[in-house]
């Protein structure tokens, strides 16, 4: 869905950590709440520069996290990738509205929750014609960090995508009291450990905790975990 800078990508090494290697930034990205508690901004915080080239922890257990500390040996981690490879789009339900449609692969959900404000996008979709519903749904949906939801433009059959400059987020969760996944955003390519690329896409999120059964990518499991990065 999106093309990649042939000069930036993230790695999954085999039981070990991602090798990232470009001009890629690092920042905290925190899930800011409304007064009711619901997914309502992403609120940034720019880290100072990691360098050209550096290894994130993949396994939840270095103690300097974000970065790798050769943990991964120590605990025996598996980290087998099971995720499909097939492409977004074939993967994808779609739910139907009056312009827009809403996509949605399931598997890939980093439990963000900006998907339930409002009602829901899987109820808005119906409602975008209205102008209103249809800035809210596509706000809602564009704030989903992994991509699991994305908004279709019907009429000129493509994808509606924010535009995001490469870089790599650290997801903290107040809310919900953990460390959320790594958020790779802007088209940056992942790359398997046997050498296989998966499909460039302008919003992922990477499994940090060690926890996910979708490897290499989230599955909301380090909110059930409770898994911390602090």
């Amino acid at each position: 869905m999106k093309t990649s800078d042939r000069n930036t990508r993230v790695t999954v090494t085999r039981n070990g950590p991602y090798l990232v290697t470009g001009d890629l930034s690092l920042c905290e990205q925190t899930i800011g709440t409304d007064s009711d508690g619901e997914s309502e901004e992403w609120i940034e915080k720019i880290l100072p520069s990691p360098g050209p080239k550096f290894a994130l922890c993949r396994c939840g257990h270095s103690n300097n996290k974000p970065f790798c500390d050769g943990s991964h040996a120590r605990v025996g981690f598996i980290g087998t990738e099971v995720a499909a490879r097939t492409m977004y789009l074939d993967q994808a339900e779609a739910f139907d509205g009056p312009f827009l449609a809403l996509l949605d692969v399931e598997s890939l959900c980093a439990f963000a929750r900006f998907c339930d404000p409002k009602g829901q996008v899987w109820s808005q979709v119906a409602k975008t014609d209205d102008p209103e519903v249809r800035a809210t749904f596509i706000r809602q949906v564009q704030n989903c960090p992994s991509g699991r939801l994305v908004v279709w433009d019907k009429a000129r059959g493509s994808a509606i995508e924010p535009e995001l400059a490469p870089s790599i987020g650290l997801i903290e969760d107040p809310a919900e009291g953990c460390s959320g996944p790594l958020w790779l955003r802007g088209g940056i390519a992942v790359v398997s450990a046997d050498g296989e690329e998966y499909e460039v896409r302008n919003r992922m999120t990477l499994c940090r905790c060690g926890g996910s059964r979708n490897k290499p990518f989230c599955d909301g499991t380090h909110a059930a975990i409770k898994f911390r990065a602090k």
